[in-house]
């Protein structure tokens, strides 16, 4: 980019922290153009340290120095937070909202019609530069704006620009989803513990065959379902495993669990 970012947080949690660093990481911003505010000194604090960046406890200060700016803090707390600065935002503002379940709608009132806002929700994986999250763009937003944000999300994994009415969706598949992930890997290497692995080799082994397993789906474009038959041979050991997790309900408990996170979502955008 020709012209350099100034980007600021409004919430100097994980996900601030994740993101920032995939930010800086990527070279598409300087610590010296990042600032977060937060009211929790600790929090200030981790996050100067981790990022090398300014930090202070006054949101009015974001606005200041910063032209994107993400909203980084539980949904609940978007009145307390926008209202002492409503009139601060100005249309050369490009709002990032990381906020579950809070709609385009909300977040326009919110920054005082001024602002251009943009929905996200991404996942912690951004830590390491695999993260993946979709992004809704607002109706005051620019024609470069969706490009804008796409690199900056893409910059710490993949990013996907879909419709407002399927952001709570992505909420429940990947942003909830690496729990998920991190549940199946944990519960693997008790398998791997109770079959006599030690638990360090266990997991890394488990952790490892989920990793190879997503990047044969990404890598490969094939379906799951096919990459899965290619590993159960007939009569073998596969298959029979496969067929404990079906008489477990895997797959069921899985599409719930994505299901549910989603319903969640949608509820916390209800909450005032």
């Amino acid at each position: 980019m020709s012209e350099e970012l100034s980007i600021g947080f409004i919430g100097a949690g994980k996900m601030a922290a994740a993101m920032a660093k995939g930010f800086v990481n990527s070279g598409l911003v300087k610590p010296s153009n990042l600032i977060a505010s937060d009211p929790i000194p600790a929090g200030r604090e981790a996050f100067r340290k981790e990022l090398k960046c300014k930090t202070t406890d006054s949101n009015a200060n974001v606005l200041t120095q910063a032209k994107i700016v993400f909203l980084a803090f539980k949904p609940h707390q978007l009145e307390e937070a926008t209202k002492p600065i409503r009139d601060q935002f100005n249309n050369d503002h490009l709002v990032v909202s990381i906020l579950a379940g809070v709609k385009l709608s909300k977040l326009n009132i919110a920054c005082g019609g001024r602002a251009r806002v943009v929905r996200v929700m991404p996942n912690t994986p951004a830590l390491v530069g695999e993260g993946a999250c979709g992004f809704a763009i607002g109706k005051s937003s620019l024609s470069t704006d969706s490009e804008l944000v796409k690199r900056l999300l893409s910059s710490v994994g993949i990013a996907y620009e879909v419709k407002e009415n399927l952001i709570d969706a992505i909420t429940g598949l990947s942003g909830s989803g690496p729990a998920y992930g991190y549940t199946v890997i944990d519960a693997l290497s008790d398998g791997g513990v109770a079959a006599g692995l030690p638990r360090d080799v266990a997991t890394k082994l488990a952790a490892q065959t989920m990793l190879g397993a997503a990047k044969m789906v990404l890598k490969t474009g094939k379906h799951p379902c096919e990459l899965k038959d290619m590993v159960c041979s007939p009569g073998g050991t596969t298959i029979e495993g496969i067929h404990e997790l079906e008489e477990g309900g895997i797959r069921s408990a899985l599409i719930n669990a994505v299901r549910a996170a989603t319903e969640r979502a949608t509820e916390l955008g209800k909450i005032d």
